[in-house]
């Protein structure tokens, strides 16, 4: 983890610092429009990306990023701000996300009505395009103790394998905004992936294409269509995330590192 400076600083930034490092240390949707005009990249209907203020038209987000290559970026929001850089860092997932809940629409017959349920499938999508992460490995034991909630073991026990075999690497928007001001038990969904090791020495830029090609992939084949088939994974607890982390004392909190669902249930919580 490298880390910047300014705004950008937390080093779970490192993802998008080919594009920060090229914008204002704010919000500014002109240099935002500037840079995806230099830096075009296109939706899976084969319309390039522009981001616009939006507009009052009664069509919905998602149709509007397929039938015209919008995607609506309210001016001055770090959330909007964020969602586009990630289109700009990761356009082939972004816009597989965009034809699944396109897929999804026709699906239903339509935009649900205010209040009824989109179906487990666009929630997926959301939740990853909010809150996303990839965590590359390539010793499957560390993603087997991710995946059995034994943060402990993983962060502080094997932290010098954590930094040798793995990769966090933000996908979400959302998550990108808090990463502004980290709160306590801010928490990704994440989607594992076992890599061999000569991946996780790629340069960044080669290894977030390749990424991004993975994730296009099974976004598009509905394989983590279900909200549950996401990770949970506290950010802050990942080596160099926080100073307070360098204390093994810090992952006795369960209130941020909490135990896996088969553990709560044998505890009867």
């Amino acid at each position: 983890m490298t880390g910047g400076s300014g705004a950008y600083a937390h080093p779970l930034f490192d993802p998008l610092r080919p594009w920060l490092d090229r914008l204002p240390g704010r919000p500014d949707g002109q240099a935002l429009a500037a840079l995806a005009a230099a830096l075009p990249v296109f939706t899976e209907s084969g319309l390039p990306v522009r981001f616009v203020p939006p507009a009052d038209d009664g069509l919905g987000y998602e149709r509007r990023v397929w039938e015209r290559g919008e995607v609506e970026t309210r001016p001055d929001n770090w959330h909007d701000f964020f969602n586009a850089l990630v289109w700009l860092a990761f356009p082939r997932a972004k816009a597989a996300l965009n034809a699944r809940h396109l897929r999804g629409i026709a699906e239903a017959g339509g935009e649900p009505a205010p209040g009824q349920a989109r179906g487990h499938a666009r929630d997926a999508m959301t939740h990853f395009d909010e809150c996303g992460m990839a965590v590359l490995s390539s010793d499957p034991s560390l993603l087997d103790l991710l995946r059995g909630f034994q943060w402990k073991t993983l962060f502080w026990e094997r932290r010098a394998d954590v930094a040798r075999h793995m990769r966090f690497i933000v996908f979400g928007h959302a998550t990108y905004e808090a990463l502004l001001a980290p709160f306590f038990g801010l928490t990704a969904k994440a989607i594992l992936y076992p890599v061999a090791a000569d991946a996780l020495a790629l340069p960044a830029d080669e290894l977030r294409a390749a990424l991004d090609g993975w994730l296009a992939r099974d976004l598009a084949a509905g394989t983590y269509d279900a909200p549950r088939a996401l990770q949970p994974v506290p950010l802050l607890g990942i080596p160099g995330a926080t100073a307070a982390n360098a204390d093994p004392a810090y992952y006795d909190d369960t209130r941020q590192f909490r135990p896996g669902r088969r553990e709560r249930a044998s505890l009867g919580v």
